[in-house]
């Protein structure tokens, strides 16, 4: 609830407020009477203020203006009124000095003023000749029709004959005297704007944003000149319609051209401005120095940050290697352990089988000691070494012990007592080895051969696979003695297809005809293999395989050495790859060249061919004499049936 007080007659409702400063802006009248205080360069005048009080002025106060009217007398004779429009019509009224900057009121004072002392009647009452049709006084009244109408005069002023249309040059000299070559300039050509309040240029200490909107206004700048006061031609002097649209086309065309000459020089005028301002110079360099320092700002920030990734990634890494160096110094160790013990086991087996190579070689292979050497002789001692080399390479070590334990009881005269325990113990590792080629056969291991077929001209084929009658059924040794047999004889071979034959019925104890086995081969090539059993008991026999090896590395991890799971071939150490004819020349050579007689005669053999080992050659060399044999004997089988048909 506010308290009102009374103080005599007056009621106080509430205190006044602080005063405050307010900028106020004149306008109407008295933005009329400012304007005419600026124009004047003085204090305002007693004009100036009843001009803001009244808003008009009379008769009398347009006389009593300050502003200067000249009366060149012999000027105004001077004029032709047929060329009015060529005249200056400022200097007419004797506005010659204000000419844009006179007012409505001082041009009609002006004009009174020329009435009152050259009217012809005026004139002719002194007694001075007056030619109706070619008087002056028409070029007064023509300057005064055309300054007193708003639209006429703005024409008029538009090609002013007083105003200068130059543009500085853009050169050194101007350059270094900018603000005194286009300050004059500048504010000469603003009195053509639309806009008011238009900036001007400054000076060298000038904020970048007065100059930022001192070049956005004058590159947006909007001009209201125009050129129609040039026009060629009245419009109204045209005789009809067609002539008047004819000439105003021509005007506007004209107007146009001259007003876009007109923007072109403002556009100039600006762009010699921005090129020679010492101040876009400058900033132009700070812009450039900023970014500058911004792009080593984040140049700096982009290194500091990298050098801190750096840091911390080394850190991680160091954390990471000295833990991976824990966990291996702990796995090397366990390593070390299970290699020693490895090593131990292995050096103990080293021991066992170098100790019955030793027996063997005293005993000379448990054969006797013949005095004469022949062949079969010889073919014996091969298949000697190859047993012993067998059972260093398969036994356990406990096995090699047992065995050497009852060598050891052997002496030279009681060596044959010896023969009976090497074949007992050749004999049984045979059914060890016999046993896992039945199951590897069971289990479908014969399909490892099926690639032969397809060497020989054939592809893999099902096991499953039937004649019509189904009487003659081919079975898994069958088809991998077929195989064999393909590889053994190629094509090019004499009667080739019943020497297969006659070799499948020998090792197998069938009756395959040669018709029989050719067809058999013919639907082994047309047949799919990946479908075939013979693949299934391929990939079954890998599966096997791939699980004995697992076993085996566990076994190994455990230091269990006696425990083997390797196929024969790789119990033996037997290189599987194929002879090639550089190394099967060299074999020819090493037999030719180390007789049967020397007791490391495959030693040197081996040490003949390179990536060879004495077991290869051996095994090779039983192959090729297995051949030769199974070659004389089906050539041999055949020959009497050839000769009796």
């Amino acid at each position: 609830m506010v308290e009102i007080q009374t103080v005599g007659h007056s009621e106080v409702f509430h205190k006044l407020s602080s005063t405050c400063h307010t900028d106020i802006e004149p306008v109407g009248r008295w933005f009329k009477a400012w304007w005419y205080h600026h124009q004047r360069n003085g204090a305002l005048s007693g004009e100036g203020l009843s001009l803001a009080e009244s808003g008009s002025q009379s008769d009398e106060e347009v006389e009593c203006s300050t502003v200067e009217i000249e009366d060149d007398v012999e000027y105004l004779r001077s004029l032709d009124p047929k060329e009015w429009k060529d005249q200056d019509h400022y200097a007419v009224l004797g506005l010659k000095k204000v000419r844009i900057n006179a007012t409505e009121d001082d041009i009609k004072r002006a004009y009174r003023q020329k009435v009152l002392r050259h009217h012809p009647d005026k004139r002719k009452a002194t007694g001075e000749e007056i030619r109706a049709d070619d008087d002056y006084f028409t070029c007064i009244t023509k300057a005064y029709e055309t300054l007193s109408v708003a639209s006429k005069r703005r024409a008029y002023d538009s090609v002013d004959s007083e105003f200068d249309d130059d543009v500085p040059s853009s050169n050194a000299s101007n350059k270094s005297r900018f603000f005194e070559v286009f300050g004059p300039v500048v504010a000469a050509n603003a009195r053509w704007s639309v806009r008011s309040n238009v900036p001007q240029l400054g000076d060298i200490n000038s904020s970048r944003d007065h100059v930022e909107n001192f070049y956005d206004f004058w590159y947006n700048f909007e001009s209201w000149r125009e050129f129609s006061y040039l026009d060629e031609e009245e419009k109204d002097k045209g005789q009809d319609r067609e002539e008047r649209r004819w000439i105003e086309k021509q005007n506007k065309a004209e107007r146009a051209r001259r007003k876009k000459e007109e923007m072109s020089r403002l556009r100039s005028l600006v762009d010699a401005a921005y090129a020679c301002d010492p101040r876009i110079l400058r900033f132009k360099e700070e812009d450039k120095q900023k970014k500058l320092d911004d792009k080593k700002a984040k140049q700096d920030a982009v290194r500091a940050r990298k050098e801190e990734e750096e840091r911390r990634r080394k850190e991680e890494e160091e954390n990471k290697l000295r833990i991976k160096r824990q966990a291996e110094e702990a796995a090397r160790a366990r390593q070390n352990a299970a290699k020693r013990e490895k090593e131990n086991a292995k050096r103990a087996l080293k021991r066992e089988r170098e100790q019955l190579h030793k027996y063997g070689k005293q005993f000379n292979y448990f054969i006797g000691r013949p005095t004469t050497t022949t062949a079969a002789d010889e073919a014996e001692l091969v298949n000697r070494m190859a047993d012993l080399d067998r059972l260093c390479e398969l036994l356990t070590i406990d096995e090699l012990d047992k065995l050497n334990k009852k060598m050891a009881t052997l002496t030279v005269d009681s060596a044959d007592q010896g023969r009976p325990v090497f074949d007992e113990a050749v004999a049984e590792l045979n059914r060890r080895i016999d046993e896992e080629k039945q199951q590897h056969l069971q289990g479908g291991g014969g399909g490892s051969q099926s690639a032969g077929v397809g060497n020989a001209g054939g592809g893999g084929g099902s096991s499953g696979s039937k004649k019509k009658g189904g009487a003659n059924q081919w079975s898994p040794e069958e088809l991998n003695l077929l195989i064999k047999a393909v590889n053994l004889f190629p094509a090019g071979t004499n009667q080739r297809w019943e020497v297969v034959a006659n070799f499948i019925n020998q090792h197998h104890g069938g009756n395959r005809a040669a018709k029989e086995v050719l067809a058999q081969a013919k639907e082994l090539q047309q047949s799919d293999f990946s479908r075939s059993a013979l693949k299934e008991a391929a990939n079954k026999a890998a599966y096997n395989k791939f699980e004995k090896e697992s076993k085996a590395g566990v076994a190994s991890e455990e230091s269990i050495p006696s425990e083997r799971y390797e196929t024969p071939a790789e119990q033996l150490g037997i290189n599987l790859t194929a002879w090639t004819a550089d190394e099967q020349r060299l074999l020819e050579q090493a037999l030719k060249t180390y007789p049967a007689s020397l007791s490391d005669r495959w030693e040197k053999i081996a040490e003949a061919i390179p990536n060879r080992s004495k077991k290869d050659c051996m095994k090779r060399y039983k192959e090729l004499v297995e051949l030769v044999r199974a070659k004389k004997t089906a050539q041999a089988a055949v020959g009497p049936a050839a000769t009796k048909k």
